[in-house]
């Protein structure tokens, strides 16, 4: 009865991954942006979940599988946008970011059980988070307790965590994975994730950039 939603941007130059140039020229960073997204969403299209939203910051492209419902996403910041994101659901749902293309549907079982759980919460290595659920956004005011939270700071999941929390959610925890935001964390990405795209993209990339895939 979960919903899986992925909140994404269209992989356009110089509106993805900014962080990643340089080293990267921004349609490299876009192309980067592209395979994660291409990557993500392939590993949720593969997750028994009863819907299966994308939550796009743009236009939809070849890299969207079928099945996926695209929503926009609303203005505003990010705890805005996410908020948001939640209060169209009716039902248990959780979302994930386009940033950790090494996602997939194992990573991602666990959440679509909500026995004993109120809250799913995924930290990622940069102190934020890739994946929050809740078995049910209405009632917990899931909007309430996204907005205003800080967000892009090392400080991100710790804050979100302890408002879950403080609302008395029973929280689930998800392995922690590291988001995509500089070329460092795209080399360890790619090298801990060898068979996805994003991995023989990176590969393709760091031929003709010295220094970057070392």
């Amino acid at each position: 009865m979960t919903a899986l939603l992925v909140i994404a941007k269209q992989p356009l130059p110089g509106r993805v991954k900014t962080r990643l140039t340089p080293p990267f020229t921004s349609e490299e960073a876009a192309s980067l942006a592209g395979a994660a997204l291409a990557d993500t969403l392939g590993a949720a299209a593969l997750v028994p979940a009863t819907r299966h939203v994308l939550v796009l910051d743009g236009e939809p492209g070849p890299w969207l599988p079928p099945g996926f419902e695209v929503v926009p996403q609303a203005a505003g910041g990010l705890d805005e946008r996410l908020a948001a994101a939640f209060a169209g659901c009716a039902g248990p749902a959780v979302l994930i970011g386009m940033d950790t293309p090494q996602v997939t549907p194992e990573l991602l079982a666990p959440a679509l059980r909500w026995e004993g759980c109120d809250a799913w919460f995924g930290p990622a290595a940069d102190g934020g988070f890739w994946a929050l659920g809740f078995a049910d956004p209405e009632a917990v005011a899931a909007p309430a307790l996204l907005l205003g939270a800080p967000m892009s700071r090392p400080d991100t999941g710790a804050v979100v965590y302890a408002r879950l929390r403080a609302a008395g959610l029973r929280v689930g925890a998800l392995p922690s994975l590291r988001d995509v935001d500089t070329a460092e964390d795209a080399r360890q990405v790619a090298a801990a994730a060898p068979g996805t795209r994003f991995a023989a993209q990176h590969a393709e990339l760091t031929a003709r950039v010295p220094g970057v895939g070392a």
